[in-house]
């Protein structure tokens, strides 16, 4: 009998899927259940029902699998953030990798052979170098006080992550184990500096308010701490005044900046940003560079790790003889610098103007010379007209957002005459997808699985293509 929406049903957990949700059969069908893992028995309640599967809640787990480890966030069951906590990390990239070659086999039809053993992190907890937290005047209940019969009141100042799903609900933290213990520690003073002396929190609905986010990126090869408090009204005294409290608590913040974000779109992204204290930017390095980074520049979360990806995004490009080198999507910059040392010349592309900035920067404090980024949105950029006013590239790496390349994007890299195509990718279902179209230009020789963010879901990989 077909279970539908509402109904209550065993489940014994056999597998995990993308996004981390464990997944169960029942009569042939796939039932999704977030927060199990392989070998659960659990009690689940239907969700959402489709044609071909089902999506359930978790409601109790009967017989624990052998393969469970104790969480070490108390959060860890509630947060979006660490959807694998319960799992060894050797579980973690063992079902990671899985990931990656059912999407190349089943969404590119390609020979799942050709993905490599994951590589993994070296550490698996404060690995971060940026937390993004938010506040808000509603926060996310507990299960104990969504299951009371009593009403719970919900309104109060609220400082932490989005509850799963919602973007009107945070979740308080009480603790978070993926960034520099400082990170958490300033949240924790914020929130009560701004309960204390009656500071508004941003009100989704009403629109008004007044703190919305707080922004921390540390550096992992300097000392750099960089705080970014982004606000919805302009108050220089009031956030000098927080400012001032943070420095003394924290010493080791070496720059504040406040974003001020007055519309109503939820992004940590200011329409303009004051700089409060220090240069209004941190440095770090990759390989021998160092970088500039701004708080709304794109640099990669995982510093040391990003190392090892850009060194097989090299090894891939096999740049060694030299050549022109096209880094699409490109950032601050730190492909591009981390490549032209290979190449007789670099050039990037990337729509967000002050990362092309900090990318420009980069080069000129890293003395690198035969590199040169150009701003713009990459559909409208990267055509025939530029190729006529920049050159033929000899080998291409293009590094997409989560959502993958613009069709248009897709179908100038299956018509380009280039010898090496290199796709770095944070999400190997839309890599998947584009490699389905570019294997008709292109063989994909290797793809390589890199875990950038242990404790989660996400991975990146890095796919080597040859021209036919």
């Amino acid at each position: 009998m077909a279970l539908k929406k509402g109904e209550t049903v065993e489940l014994k957990i056999e597998s995990t899927a993308f996004k981390g949700k464990g997944v169960a059969k029942h009569e042939g069908i796939a039932v999704f259940v977030p927060g199990t893992a392989p070998g659960d028995l659990v009690m689940a309640r239907i969700t959402r029902k489709k044609k071909k599967f089902r999506e359930a809640k978790l409601l109790e787990i009967l017989e624990p699998s052998t393969l469970r480890v104790e969480p070490v966030c108390s959060h860890a069951n509630v947060c979006g953030g660490c959807t694998w906590q319960h799992l060894p990390y050797s579980e973690q990239l063992k079902n990671k990798e899985q990931h990656v070659r059912d999407h190349i086999e089943r969404i590119a039809h390609l020979d799942p052979d050709i993905v490599q053993p994951i590589l993994g992190c070296d550490r698996e907890l404060y690995y971060r170098n940026k937390m993004e937290y938010s506040f808000a005047t509603r926060r996310w209940l507990t299960e104990e006080e969504m299951n009371r019969d009593e009403f719970v009141d919900d309104t109060a100042f609220a400082a932490g992550l989005h509850a799963p799903g919602r973007f009107d609900k945070i979740l308080n933290l009480n603790e978070c184990h993926l960034q520099d213990p400082v990170s958490y520690q300033m949240l924790d003073f914020t929130r009560n500096y701004c309960i204390e002396h009656d500071i508004p929190a941003f009100d989704t609905f009403k629109r008004e308010g007044f703190i919305r986010h707080l922004v921390i990126r540390n550096s992992h090869f300097t000392d750099d701490l960089m705080v970014n408090l982004v606000t919805f009204e302009d108050n220089q005294e009031l956030i000098g005044e927080l400012s001032e409290k943070l420095l003394v608590e924290f010493p080791r913040i070496t720059t504040i900046v406040n974003n001020v974000n007055d519309q109503p779109n939820p992004t940590a992204v200011g329409r303009y940003e004051h700089v409060i204290y220090g240069p209004g930017y941190i440095v770090d390095h990759i390989g021998n560079h160092a970088f500039k980074i701004h708080a709304n520049a794109f640099f990669q979360t995982n510093t040391r790790q990003a190392e090892k990806l850009y060194a097989v995004a090299r090894e891939y490009a096999a740049i060694e003889s030299g050549g022109h080198l096209f880094d699409l999507y490109c950032g601050v910059g730190t492909l591009s610098l981390f490549m032209a040392d290979k190449a007789d010349k670099v050039t990037g592309i990337e729509i967000v103007d002050v990362a092309v900035e900090n990318a420009r920067f980069n080069a000129t404090e890293n003395g690198v010379k035969n590199v040169n980024f150009v701003l713009g949105d990459m559909k409208d950029t990267f055509n025939d007209k530029f190729l006529e006013e920049n050159g033929r590239p000899d080998c291409v790496i293009t590094d997409p957002p989560r959502s993958g390349m613009h069709p248009d994007v897709v179908e100038q890299l299956a018509g380009l005459d280039v010898d090496r195509l290199v796709y770095v990718s944070c999400n190997p279902s839309t890599m998947a997808r584009d490699l389905k179209i570019l294997k008709e230009t292109y063989i994909v020789e290797n793809v390589q699985p890199v875990d950038m963010f242990p404790q989660t879901y996400h991975i990146e990989a890095v796919a080597k293509l040859t021209r036919k």
